[in-house]
């Protein structure tokens, strides 16, 4: 699990959220989930329909703008971070990964 936030309470509500969901994308503001997308099929894949997806996806960029963020696509970015076989540097439940040299960071 990656979290990105402000305020402990909010990242918490985000994380309980997304292993409630199984694996996903979560925008927690003031205790609240605003957003949400669940991606159950090892945390990368949804069974909903494109055009939802596409949906979900476009109001959880809008309620991560709201909160300040102004990365075009936060989420795939977050999520890249931990996926140990696209280059560069990976945060992997090891420790800081070099794709490139293929050995963790000491």
């Amino acid at each position: 699990i990656t979290v990105v936030g402000a305020s402990d309470i909010d990242m918490a509500v985000a994380v309980n959220r997304l292993i409630a969901l199984g694996g996903g994308f979560v925008v927690a503001e003031e205790g609240e989930v605003t957003a949400e997308l669940a991606l159950p099929l090892a945390g990368l894949m949804s069974l909903l329909p494109f055009e939802t997806v596409a949906e979900k996806l476009h109001l959880l960029r809008d309620a991560a703008r709201v909160l300040g963020c102004v990365l075009p696509e936060p989420f795939l970015q977050v999520a890249f971070l931990a996926l140990p076989v696209i280059p560069h540097l990976k945060i992997t439940d090891r420790g800081m990964f070099d794709v490139d040299r293929f050995a963790l960071i000491e």
